[in-house]
């Protein structure tokens, strides 16, 4: 059956089709690329802020390097720029997530593109569907048959019904990774205010004695 309904319905279900494909690839790489990036940053930040307490920031930078994800690079740049005052740590967290956020929402825009344009491509075998059965009583005139005309129905129906198909559920994943972007960009921005009162609040002493940790290891 479903071979008879892809077929009837002409080269824009193919397209649909094409364009199905795409979408559900793009969400399984972004569902796993997510996964890997949103960490329990409450768990990190406790084992970097211990290894800092102890003064060893070769340490606390070997943890970052080894931890999946935007927060690790994060606190791995505030760290790292703990000599420049709190005011220059601010600047780098802020920089490192004017880069990070881009990577996050990185190809979600092809599938809400997928999304809005899949019920304009039904809409468009559909109309090629009517033009298909218009044409065929034009040539047949009053000997035109119900047999003849079905033809075209069908393209217009398979078409409607197939860029649906495809749109809700592009429309489902968007809101979906969009979702997770959000958790994980919240989880840096909780991160990066701990962070900086790490290097350069109470804990302050990190980064005024990171220089000779560096030295002793």
């Amino acid at each position: 059956m479903l071979p008879t309904l892809l077929s009837a319905g002409g080269p824009v279900v193919w397209l649909l089709l094409l364009l199905s494909a795409v979408a559900i690839a793009v969400f399984v790489e972004r569902v796993l690329h997510f996964h890997r990036a949103q960490i329990n940053s409450a768990e990190f930040l406790a084992g970097v802020r211990t290894v800092l307490k102890r003064d060893n920031v070769v340490e606390a930078l070997s943890i970052c390097d080894a931890t999946p994800g935007p927060v690790a690079r994060l606190v791995k740049n505030a760290i790292l720029s703990r000599e420049r005052g709190r005011e220059g740590v601010r600047e780098a967290l802020e920089d490192t997530g004017l880069q990070e956020v881009p990577r996050l929402e990185e190809k979600l825009n092809l599938i809400a593109t997928i999304a809005q344009i899949a019920p304009l491509l039904g809409l468009l075998g559909t109309a090629l569907g009517f033009i298909k059965m218009f044409g065929v009583m034009e040539k047949e005139g009053q000997f035109a048959h119900a047999a003849l005309l079905t033809g075209g129905v069908w393209q217009a129906l398979v078409c409607t019904a197939m860029g649906l198909a495809v749109a809700i559920p592009c429309y489902v994943g968007y809101n979906y990774l969009v979702s997770r972007v959000n958790q994980i960009v919240l989880d840096m921005e909780k991160s990066s205010n701990e962070i900086l009162n790490l290097v350069t609040g109470e804990n302050g002493k990190a980064a005024n004695s990171g220089q000779r940790s560096t030295v002793s290891n």
